[in-house]
C-alpha cells in the first residue's frame, strides 16, 4: 500500500471515530445521555440497596409463600409474615420492595434482637387485577442473606360475575 493510501484511510477512520464520539456525547443517539451517567446497576430494575455495615445475623421466616385464594376485585386483603432472628446479633430491615405498585409492604423500623419475633405485612389491592396474580416483595435486611423474598398468590374473579352468578 503506497503512503498515500494509508493516509486516507487513517483520516476517514479518526473522522468516523469523531463522529461516533460527537452523536454519543452530544445526545443525539437516543441512549447517549443514559449511558454516559447511568450505569447498568443502576437503572430502578437493578436498584441498588445499601445495607448498613452491621454485624450480620440470620433469619427463620415461618412461611414465605401465602395464597389468600379466591378473592373478588377490588378486595383488598393483608397478610403478615412472621420471622424470627435465630442469629446472635440484632436484625435491621432496612427496605422492603414489592414486585408491584398493587403491594404495599410494612415492617416496623426497630431492630429485632435475637431469639425476637418481627413481622412484614402486606397489602394487596385487587383493583383492575382480575385473574392469576403472584406477587413478591424483596426484604433487604442485614441478615446473611441481604436480600429474601417473600411471595403470595390470588386468583381475582370479577365482581360482576360474582354477582351474577350469586343471583342464579
Amino acid at each position: 500500500m503506497n503512503a498515500q493510501y494509508k493516509t486516507i484511510l487513517l483520516t476517514l477512520l479518526t473522522l468516523s471515530m469523531l463522529t461516533i464520539a460527537v452523536v454519543e456525547l452530544s445526545g443525539v443517539s437516543r441512549t447517549a445521555i443514559f449511558n454516559k451517567f447511568k450505569g447498568e446497576d443502576d437503572h430502578p430494575a437493578h436498584e441498588k440497596v445499601i445495607i448498613p455495615d452491621i454485624p450480620k445475623t440470620t433469619i427463620a421466616f415461618d412461611h414465605t409463600e401465602y395464597d389468600f385464594g379466591t378473592i373478588t376485585e377490588g378486595d383488598k386483603v393483608t397478610h403478615t409474615y412472621t420471622f424470627t432472628n435465630t442469629g446472635k446479633h440484632p436484625l435491621v430491615i432496612v427496605k422492603t420492595k414489592a414486585s408491584c405498585g398493587c403491594t404495599v409492604p410494612s415492617f416496623s423500623k426497630e431492630p429485632v434482637l435475637p431469639g425476637e419475633k418481627g413481622t412484614i405485612s402486606v397489602l394487596f389491592n385487587s383493583t383492575k387485577r382480575v385473574g392469576h396474580q403472584q406477587k413478591s416483595v424483596m426484604i433487604y435486611s442485614n441478615a446473611q442473606s441481604e436480600a429474601i423474598s417473600v411471595s403470595f398468590k390470588a386468583h381475582v374473579v370479577s365482581g360482576e360475575k360474582t354477582k351474577s352468578s350469586s343471583s342464579l
